[in-house]
Formats: structure tokens, C-alpha cells, sequence
């Protein structure tokens, strides 16, 4: 049965096009309501179903970046932590460097600013265990910062639906995948154009640039989306947690910005919180300065 939700779960983006399909397809031609309902239920069911969900003990990984970082959308405020379980998402996280103004305010503009803007655009992305590259994708141009209403507006419809209708790669952007020694898969996404430094078959080890933080895929600005999973795509991957090592918390210091109220009863514990500021620190032997 396992086997079998995944391997349904693997052609989720298929399911829904299918769906959309068969709606104009009803709304076009004469077609007797049993069929027509039928059609259109069935490919929706069959994309409502999920890879089975596991519960393990974190992962002990490295922290993928260096410096003083916040964290949003993670899942030590509430699991799932992107309120989906689609695509290997159950766990990730989304983290950034904060500008030293703070936040930037909503404005009007029809368009938004460059990535190169913020301060977390071109950062190094760092392996957080040993493994063996299997995906490098960083052919997606940078796009502007969805950062003004009309922008946000764009990105929450028609942007968001196509990205949707794209699957994995459209919401995610470049990416990075690594299979870790002890049998999981890290994900790094929104990765900046032609900024991957390994290739597929590669040996990474920990510590080691893989890429640049940029702003493509699914993104209000640039910032790293990091998930861990079971499997290597991400269609058909549980995700799994993980736990940072070489991370100091700031309790003095909070991101009101992405502070989004209390850690949930499901949230993962030990892990930073949305609007939480951490320090991230070198592991022994690190690859990189």
C-alpha cells in the first residue's frame, strides 16, 4: 500500500492538470453528468493523495549556511511547516538575511525590487552531511522581488497557479539535491542562476559550497528553502525532520517580520522558530572559511 500512494502521489502534478483539463472538456462538450462528474472527481482524488507520513527522529545535519540568519516557515513554529505535506515539504524551512534597516515596507509599485537588493542574494550554500550530489538544476533566471501589492497580488494568483501547474521544478526553482550516507535526501532551492558548483555524481562533503542563495522558483525575495526527504523527488518524498547542529539562538533578538505567534503543539522542538535570529557557525574541518 506504501509503494502504491507513492507511486500516485509521484504524478500529483499530472492529477491536477488532468482535473483542469476535464473541467473545460465538460464545460465545452455534451457530455452525461455520471461521466462528467466521474471525470472530474477522479483525477482530483487521486492528487489529494500524499506519500505516508513518517515520524522519526531528527536527522542530525549541519546548519547550510554561516552567519546571522532568520528563519520563517519552519517547522519549529508548526509542522507542516509550509501548511503542505506535497512535494517533501513536511519539514522544510525557509531562512534569510534581514537588511540592516529591518523591514522593508509594502509599497505600489508594479514592480519589484532586484534581487541583488538583499542582502541574503548571492550568499554560499553549504552541504549539511556527506553524500553524493544526484540533481543540479540552475538554468531558471532570477526573477524581481515580489515585494510591492501589486507583485504580491501576481504571485498569490496567475504566478501562483502556473508555478503550481509546474510541479517541483516551478516551485522550487534551481535546486541542488544530495543523497546523504545514511540514505536521506537534502533539497536546495531557490538557488541563483548558474551559481551550482558540483554536478550530478559528485562527492559532497560537509561544509562545502554547493551554490548561491538566489530568487527563482516559488519567492517573495531571495532567501534558501532546505527540506530533507526519503526519496529523491520530491513528488513522491515524505519529508523528513532534521535538527541543526552548530546553531546559537538569539533569544534576545526576534524578526518581527516573520514572527508569526507561538510554536504549535505539533512544532519540532530544538528547531528555530518563524522570526527566530540564529547564528550559524563553521563545522570542524569546515570546507569553507
Amino acid at each position: 500500500m506504501s509503494s502504491f500512494r507513492r507511486a500516485i502521489a509521484r504524478w500529483q502534478t499530472w492529477w491536477v492538470r488532468l482535473f483542469i483539463l476535464m473541467v473545460v472538456v465538460m464545460a465545452l462538450a455534451p457530455v452525461p453528468r455520471p461521466w462528467a462528474v466521474a471525470c472530474m472527481v477522479v483525477p482530483l482524488l487521486l492528487f489529494l493523495v500524499r506519500p505516508p507520513e513518517q515520524r522519526p527522529e531528527p536527522t542530525r545535519v549541519y546548519v547550510p549556511v554561516r552567519g546571522r540568519w532568520v528563519a520563517m516557515n519552519s517547522p519549529g513554529s508548526r509542522v507542516p511547516s509550509h501548511g503542505v505535506r506535497a512535494h517533501g515539504q513536511m519539514y522544510a524551512v525557509d531562512i534569510l538575511q534581514e537588511s540592516p534597516d529591518g523591514a522593508r515596507p509594502i509599497n505600489g509599485s508594479l514592480r519589484g525590487r532586484r534581487p541583488e537588493d538583499y542582502p541574503s542574494f548571492g550568499a554560499p550554500i553549504l552541504a549539511m552531511a556527506p553524500g553524493t550530489v544526484t540533481q543540479v538544476t540552475d538554468r531558471q533566471r532570477d526573477h524581481r522581488a515580489r515585494d510591492s501589492w501589486p507583485t504580491l497580488i501576481w504571485m498569490t494568483t496567475l504566478e501562483g497557479f502556473l508555478r503550481f501547474l509546474g510541479g517541483a521544478p516551478s516551485i522550487l526553482g534551481n535546486r541542488v539535491i544530495i543523497q546523504h550516507d545514511d540514505g536521506t535526501f537534502a533539497v536546495y532551492a531557490h538557488l541563483r542562476h548558474g551559481s551550482a558548483v558540483v554536478r550530478p555524481g559528485d562527492r559532497a562533503e560537509v561544509g562545502q559550497q554547493l551554490a548561491q542563495i538566489g530568487n527563482t522558483g516559488n519567492t517573495s525575495e531571495p532567501h534558501l528553502h532546505v527540506q530533507l526527504m526519503d526519496r529523491p523527488r520530491p513528488e513522491s518524498a515524505a519529508g523528513l525532520p532534521m535538527h541543526w547542529s552548530g546553531v546559537e539562538i538569539d533569544d534576545q533578538r526576534l524578526s518581527h517580520r516573520w514572527a508569526t505567534g507561538y510554536a504549535k503543539p505539533s512544532a519540532l522542538p530544538g528547531f528555530p522558530a518563524n522570526g527566530q535570529i540564529f547564528e550559524a557557525t563553521a563545522p570542524p574541518e569546515s570546507r569553507i572559511p
